[in-house]
Formats: structure tokens, sequence, C-alpha cells
């Protein structure tokens, strides 16, 4: 699985290191970023334009996979930096891009208003003249490489992924799941699908794994986090778990501790997996790892399982 030169990986500093990422396309002189993190993340994607020997005003395009402020929080400020870049989004992002009010408020209902301003710093709007909406099958010309939007519902329902012919490479969000290295095992990547609240939905979630699959993608690029390989593999194994992640739900639901029933069971179905894949970590690692993680899903569910019922 080579690596391609011309895609830069970029620790984006949200939360620890090696859990954010955005990635820098280059290509003929002009560049494209996909995802950019929040607001504090500005510095680094700014860092990783000058040691690749480019600037701002080479930087065409910012597609952004879906508006939740660890993969989008910081467009506005960064836009304000890219004097020549198009702002990519989703149809349904779009609007939250341009006034951020309802993304800033929701996200505050979850995370508290003190998490919001440690975490993301500024959210800003985007100048609607600089916004293009990527319905899907929406192609980004980066110097006559073109990236192709997908739209991926499941985990949010304004969520696209891009693929890049070029490299055989798909740059999914949350759409693929998640991937940390230190559970990384001889096996390769261990993988673990995201719900986190709070547009969570199964079969559109399996569907666009699916759609990504008959790419026969390479390598898929995470945002949380990085380069993995053995795609079918890892398609199959977020499948797997998506449908014990619903029996999950099912079986809890009703419960008057529902949430403690869902963060206990979602942590067994990791733990189990983990281990059996290998990884090097004990059990306490391996939880502290995907604690925040656990939690968000566990909340994702249970919005699906209260609107579902509707």
């Amino acid at each position: 699985m080579p690596i391609d030169p011309s895609i830069h990986t970029i620790d984006t500093a949200f939360q620890r290191d090696d859990f954010g990422a955005a990635y820098l396309i280059t290509e003929a002189g002009r560049a494209a970023f996909i995802d950019c993190g929040t607001g504090l993340s500005v510095p680094a994607m700014l860092a990783a334009l000058e040691r690749v020997g480019f600037t701002p005003a080479q930087v065409d395009w910012l597609i952004v996979t879906h508006v939740h402020l660890d993969h989008a929080g910081g467009a506005g400020l960064l836009m304000q930096q890219l004097p020549n870049a198009q702002l990519v989004v989703h149809p349904r992002g779009a609007p939250h891009m341009i006034d951020p009010a309802r993304l800033i408020a929701g996200a505050t209902e979850v995370y508290g208003a003190e998490e919001i301003a440690r975490s993301y710093g500024p959210i800003l709007p985007v100048s609607p003249e600089r916004v293009v909406i990527a319905e899907d099958g929406y192609h980004v010309d980066l110097a006559g490489r073109l990236l192709l939007c997908i739209d991926t519902p499941g985990h949010a329902r304004h969520h696209l992924c891009v693929w890049d012919e070029r490299s055989r490479s798909a740059f999914t969000g949350d759409t693929f799941g998640l991937s940390y290295r230190e559970l990384d095992s001889d096996q390769g990547a261990f993988v673990v699908p995201t719900s986190s609240p709070v547009q969570f939905d199964p079969e559109p979630l399996k569907h666009s794994i699916g759609r990504l699959l008959a790419l026969q993608p390479q390598s898929v690029y995470l945002t949380h986090f990085g380069r993995v390989g053995d795609i079918p593999k890892l398609g199959a194994d977020l499948i797997e778990q998506i449908d014990a992640m619903v029996e999950i739900g099912r079986q809890c639901d009703g419960r008057a501790d529902r949430h403690r029933c869902l963060v206990a069971a979602l942590t067994e179905l990791y733990v189990e997996r983990a281990q059996a894949h290998g990884c090097r970590l004990d059990e306490a690692a391996v939880v502290r790892v995907l604690a925040m993680d656990i939690e968000l899903n566990a909340q994702g569910l249970a919005c699906w399982l209260d609107r579902d019922r509707r």
C-alpha cells in the first residue's frame, strides 16, 4: 500500500495527539484541504502548507466532510486566511457554515459552553459567495485532478466522502468509523463505528459503507485517525459492529438506566473485539483510548432509539 506523496496528514491537535486529522492534497502547484479541525487547528493547517512549500494563496478548496465541529469548526477562521479558496460542503451542511448559530447551540447542548470554548475556539461564518454546495456526484477540480463528492448519510445526514481516483483513496470523515493507532495489532488496524449524536441511522450508514467498498479503495483516510488499508476487512467489521450496536440499543431501550446500560454494553463489545484483534493494550487502556467515543456512541444510539419510536 504505497503512500501517495501528494497527500499529507495533518494532526489538528483536537483533544490529544493522533486523535483528529485533516488532509492536504497538492497538485500542480495548487492545493485542497479536506476537513480542517477546530478554530484552534488553524495554525496547524497553515504550518502544513508551509512544510510542503505552499502559500495560503495556492489553496483552491476547503472540503468539509460534514459540519461537526471537530471536522469543520475552524472553517470560517481558516477561510479568512485562504484568499482564493472556496468551501465545499454538503447541501444540508451549507446553511450551518454560512450561519453557525444553530450549530453552536446544538453542540453547546451536548458538550456545554465551557467545553465548546476550551476545545473548539472561535466558530465563524463563511461568506455565502464562497460556499459551493456539493450534491452527490459533484466533482471538485484541483488543477485537473478530480475529487468526487459522495453523499454518505448514516453518521450524519449532512455527510459526504471524497473519492480521489488518482490515488484510489477515500477521505471518509466519520462514515468509515474511527481507528486509533494505539489499537493496531499484527492483524492491522482496529476499527469502530461512530454513532455520535444526533443523526445516527444504521441502515443508511451501512449503505454508505457499501458505496465506499464498491469503489475498491487502496487506502481510506479517516479523521480519527489517519490512513488505513485492508479496506474490505474493515468494512465488514464496521457493518458487523453496527448490527451489534443496534441489538445493544434494542436490549437497553426502555430501561431506567438506559444510558448506563448502553455504555456498559458498548464497552464490552469494543473491548472483546479489540482483544480478539490482538490489541497489545490491556482492557483498562483500551477503555481509556475509546472512552470519549463510547460515551458519544451511547448518546447517539439513544437519539436514534428515540427518533425511531416517533
